[in-house]
C-alpha cells in the first residue's frame, strides 16, 4: 500500500501497490501495522455499502461526535465518486478545511477519514458501489450533519444533485448546527 498524508494532518490517500502478472494484479487493501506505521487508526469495527442508482447522487455531510467517533476508509468499487471531507473538529487549526478526492473503480483508490469529519460523496456515474471500513458503530444520538450546500464548507460538487436523502437536504447550516 502507498499511504499519502494530506494537507489536513491525519487525512490521508490510500493506493494499491500492486504485483502485475499476466493474471492480473494482486494488491494489499489494508494493512493494521502499515496504518499504525503511518499513524492511522487500523481499527475496523464495522464494513458497510452504499449502492447508488443514478449519477449525481449525493450523499452527505455525515459524521458522529467525538463519544461515539467513526474512523472511516472509503472505497468506490464500481462507479466513480467525487468524495469530500470537511474538518468538523471544533478547536482544530484546520476547522473546516477540506480534502476533495475523486474515488473510482478504476484508480482502486481509498480516502481516511478521521473522526469528527464531514463526509460526503457524489456519484459521478449510474450504478456506484461504494465500500465503507468504520472503527466505530453507527450512534443515532452522535450523528450529526451538514448541508452539502453549506456556504460555510466551501464544497464544490461537480454535477447538479439529482438524487439526495430529505434527511440530507434537511440540515442544519452551521451556525445552525447543535455541537
Amino acid at each position: 500500500m502507498i499511504i499519502t498524508k494530506q494537507h489536513i494532518p491525519d487525512v490521508a490517500i490510500v493506493e494499491l501497490e500492486r504485483r502485475e502478472d499476466d493474471r492480473g494484479f494482486f494488491a494489499r487493501t489494508f494493512d493494521v501495522a502499515e496504518f499504525e506505521a503511518a499513524g492511522l487508526n487500523p481499527a475496523v469495527e464495522q464494513c458497510n455499502m452504499s449502492y447508488n442508482h443514478k449519477a449525481g447522487t449525493l450523499r452527505g455531510m455525515h459524521y458522529q461526535l467525538d463519544y461515539a467517533p467513526e474512523v472511516k476508509l472509503i472505497r468506490c468499487v464500481r462507479g466513480a465518486i467525487v468524495d469530500q471531507i470537511v474538518d468538523m473538529r471544533p478547536d482544530s487549526p484546520t476547522y473546516l478545511q477540506h480534502v476533495s478526492v475523486e474515488l473510482t473503480a478504476e484508480n482502486r483508490k481509498a480516502l481516511y477519514v478521521p473522526a469528527m469529519f464531514a463526509h460526503g460523496f457524489q456519484t459521478l456515474v449510474d450504478d456506484t458501489e461504494v465500500m465503507y471500513q468504520v472503527t466505530g458503530k453507527y450512534t443515532p444520538d452522535a450523528e450529526r450533519g451538514q448541508r452539502y450546500d453549506d456556504p460555510a464548507l466551501g464544497l464544490t460538487w461537480p454535477h447538479e444533485v439529482t438524487v439526495i436523502s430529505d434527511k440530507d437536504k434537511s440540515w442544519a447550516l452551521l451556525e445552525g448546527a447543535v455541537k
